[in-house]
């Protein structure tokens, strides 16, 4: 059974990058979302195994947005993807309850590595 993944970017090209990286790998991309509300009822929705999310997105961000799947979902698995790498941030994304983050510009074993380590 392939595992289902929500993909949240602000970016459709990033958006369409992940979900190239995906796709040829075996997973299932069950859904997308621009923004950390519709991340929320995309995750209520469509129960995925996993969720990649942006940190800054317009309307809620993403650290915003796993605190409220988190409350939805204690169990949930999210991975944080960023361009900025401000340690900060990374931080508040751990404590807040991410299993791994990577940064963009993506990079496919990357990709893979923290969405199998994440997964296991």
């Amino acid at each position: 059974m392939s595992n289902k993944v929500l993909i949240v970017d602000d970016a459709a090209f990033m958006r369409m990058m992940i979900k190239e990286i995906l796709s040829k790998n075996g997973f299932s991309v069950v859904g997308e979302a621009s923004d950390g509300a519709q991340a929320v009822e995309k995750y209520k929705e469509l129960g995925p195994d996993l969720v990649t999310m942006d940190i800054t997105m317009p309307e809620m961000d993403g650290i915003t947005a796993l605190k409220e799947i988190k409350k939805l979902d204690p169990n949930a698995r999210v991975i944080m993807c960023s361009a900025m790498g401000q340690q900060a941030m990374v931080i508040d994304a751990i404590q807040a309850g991410a299993k791994d983050f990577i940064v963009k510009p993506f990079q496919a074993d990357r990709v893979l590595e923290a969405i199998k380590k994440t997964l296991s």
